[in-house]
């Protein structure tokens, strides 16, 4: 396919200030992207990441490799392959001519390392190495409900859901990707790093250059977290306070780590700082906001709702990834259980009721405020750019980068639809092969919700950054047409949830792509077979972790492998999937009231948008009560301490130096985050797998080890003891 390049004007650009200030608007069709080193590299480091990325999901705490690690380690080895790989080119035999390869030319080193193969490498990643949602499904299904479904169900399980948003995603191209209205400002930021790394010279200031300074800081990191991480793990569960007074209950509460609000602040331990994310990566205005909804909700409203028994909260831990029965025990959801693994109504009303701690009942009654308010805010602030988004989408003028992609042979539609095809098809084995009592029409009705919301989210997503997700609508759905069937309501959250986060995902990558020029097959095969060869590897790490780690999942575990978003995904199926929305916050439950805080989520925006309108100025404009409210809802498994800790050291780099030494920060501050990530994923497994796993493990048995398992903190002991018949 040719391109007129006369077509495009010498100063044509973007006509967002902020896509030009970060994107190229020039191109050399000629730059190899589809390299054997590419695909050698981009490979090799998504296998070893997503791999890694499954255990960390079992570990409490514990980082998470994200792309942009990656994006940093592959340029470097980018760089070192293009200096040592020999540089001839090589030549298929002429018998290969019946496969269609004889003849067939290709190099190991076609030149310097670019930045197509660099972004292809991210793209490889960033759509990867994330934890799939329904992995933590087969994982409650196997160990809360005795359900066994095996490897070949995991994998297709795994796959169907993955590639099942990727075809959404390329179906939505002409939407979401090529209009120049759809910036996407989160790949502004990549394409700004990808292109300071190509750039010919590192810094004109001089000084030490970034990939140094990463190199020293991932190494400090490295050996720093032997101690929170190994020797001194009191580091970690820095609750000092708590130290002081370990037996009394609201000290540890309010002052605890492990289950209590954090409002001790301080810990050591550079996993916990971002179990919620790296607070050198979120802008300061957004982590001022977070952590004011994290005060107001859990250092405010929830002490007050606890210590005056509000739903009988203190009765139970105020902190916990559980729920519990009227006794004050973990619920045991064996007792509720028909043999068929289906809700048995007269052994419910025989044995409890579901109680939730106040973690829960905090997370569900935000959740209902929140899904009303991003609903009103979306209406308010975005519904005319929306609105103007389906209806003149298909007549935007093209930018420059839109007229530069005409470079490339597109991707026709009927490969993502045949993808879509295959995927349903798997959907439809999964469900009847395996017998999980999830009927087809359910499959069906799972699917179309992402498929109805992926425009709309990806609008919103495309020119705020602010991500719908409809987890409360999946969770309640399947409750009410599939009611007392936790298993099926799981695996229809896995397509409903999963489906269109991963179709978000794959749009972002697509839209990168369009950036940087990348050819849009290209993308296209990186994409699907990293997700696939990513997605086997992660079910069978799973597999042998379940297998080979002694008391995984299990609250005392001594590598801390306690599986947190397992049994955030165990409560969350107990509460809807078995015993129901109806039944858990229906009229005669002492939830009901929670319902009202849709009403008032539909109404928090208003006053804000009133008061930006009637006198707007610099910071009010970034009020925005869906980040305040969304930005909480990692508690659980999350505690208090990942917040307080995260904004402290938010307001560290984010205000102060980025306020007094720019110049620093401009340079290394991504840079530092990477840095730290890298050092200290790499020194948890290194520790695990030389120190603690093998042959029983070598544990270090000394006070510094200990102190914090002695306080009421760690045991999560409630305010009040249950009476002996129970609560009533």
């Amino acid at each position: 396919m040719e391109f007129d390049f006369d077509e495009v004007e010498d100063e044509e650009d973007s006509p967002f200030p902020e896509v030009r200030a970060s994107v190229s608007n020039i191109d050399d069709p000629e730059m190899p992207a589809m390299t054997l080193r590419m695909w050698f590299l981009g490979l090799l480091l998504t296998l070893a990441a997503g791999s890694a990325n499954i255990f960390f999901n079992f570990r409490q705490p514990a980082p998470s490799i994200v792309s942009n690690v990656l994006l940093l380690i592959s340029h470097p080895l980018g760089k070192l392959m293009a200096l040592t790989l020999p540089i001839r080119t090589y030549r298929l035999p002429r018998w290969l001519a019946p496969l269609g390869l004889g003849g067939y030319e290709f190099s190991l080193n076609p030149g310097p390392w670019n930045i197509k193969e660099h972004a292809l490498v991210y793209i490889m990643a960033n759509v990867s190495i994330g934890v799939p949602t329904a992995l933590n499904a087969v994982v409650v299904a196997e160990l809360n409900y005795d359900v066994k479904l095996g490897y070949g169900f995991n994998a297709l399980l795994i796959l169907a859901t993955q590639l099942t948003g990727f075809s959404l995603a390329g179906l939505c191209r002409r939407y979401l990707v090529w209009p120049a209205s759809m910036v996407w400002p989160q790949n502004l930021i990549v394409c700004t790093l990808l292109n300071t790394l190509h750039a010919e010279e590192e810094d004109a200031r001089g000084g030490i250059s970034r990939f140094r300074f990463f190199c020293y800081a991932s190494l400090g990191a490295f050996f720093w977290f032997f101690l929170p991480g190994y020797l001194f793990q009191a580091l970690s569960i820095f609750s000092f306070v708590c130290w002081i007074k370990p037996d009394n209950i609201v000290i540890n509460q309010l002052f605890g780590t492990s289950g209590g609000l954090g409002m001790s602040i301080i810990t050591f331990d550079w996993s916990q700082i971002t179990w919620i994310g790296s607070p050198l990566m979120v802008p300061w205005w957004a982590e001022v906001q977070i952590f004011a909804g994290f005060f107001l909700v859990y250092w405010i409203l929830c002490p007050i709702l606890y210590y005056t028994n509000s739903w009988d909260l203190s009765y139970f831990p105020m902190m916990a990834n559980q729920p519990y029965d009227r006794f004050g025990n973990p619920y045991d959801i064996t007792r509720v259980l028909t043999p068929d693994h289906t809700f048995d109504v007269d052994a419910y009303n025989h044995y409890s009721p579901l109680y939730l701690p106040a973690s829960y009942a905090i997370t569900y009654l935000i959740a209902f405020a929140l899904s009303a308010a991003m609903i009103v805010h979306t209406v308010l602030y975005h519904g005319r750019t929306v609105l103007h988004g389906f209806l003149h989408t298909r007549i935007e003028k093209d930018d420059i980068h839109a007229k530069l992609m005409r470079a490339y042979p597109e991707v026709p539609d009927w490969w993502y639809l045949m993808t879509f095809a295959a995927c349903f098809a798997l959907a439809i084995v999964t469900a009847e092969v395996w017998h999980t009592g999830i009927p087809v029409w359910a499959l069906l009705l799972a699917i179309a919700l992402p498929v109805t919301y992926i425009i709309p989210s990806g609008y919103v997503y495309a020119m705020t950054g602010q991500n719908i997700t409809i987890n409360l609508l999946a969770q309640i759905i399947p409750g009410m047409i599939l009611p007392g069937k936790p298993v099926p309501n799981m695996i229809f959250k896995a397509y409903a949830v999963q489906t269109l986060a991963e179709g978000t995902a794959f749009v972002q990558d697509l839209k990168l792509g369009h950036y940087i020029k990348l050819p849009p097959r290209a993308t296209f095969m990186v994409q699907l077979i990293s997700t696939v060869l990513v997605g086997l590897l992660q079910v069978g790490v799973k597999e042998w972790m379940f297998s080979n780690i002694k008391d995984i999942c299990q609250p005392q575990q001594e590598d801390f492998l306690t599986c947190p978003h397992n049994q955030v995904q165990y409560t969350t199926s107990a509460v809807w999937g078995l015993i129901g929305p109806a039944r858990q916050f229906g009229t005669q439950s002492i939830y009901h009231p929670q319902l009202y805080a849709i009403a008032i989520g539909a109404v928090l925006p208003i006053p804000f948008w009133l008061w930006q309108r009637r006198w707007p100025n610099n910071w009010n404009k970034y009020v925005s009560m869906p980040i305040m409210l969304n930005g909480i809802g990692l508690i659980p498994p999350a505690t208090g301490i990942n917040y307080s800790s995260w904004f402290l050291l938010g307001f560290i780099f984010q205000f102060l130096i980025r306020r007094r030494h720019f110049g620093w920060w401009t340079k290394f501050n991504y840079v530092l985050t990477a840095a730290c990530d890298c050092g200290t994923v790499l020194a948890i497994l290194f520790i695990f797998f030389t120190l603690q796993f093998p042959k029983g493990g070598i544990n270090l048995n000394w006070w510094g080890n200990t102190v914090f398992m002695n306080t009421a903190d760690w045991k999560r002991l409630p305010l009040r003891q249950v009476p002996a018949d129970g609560i009533r």
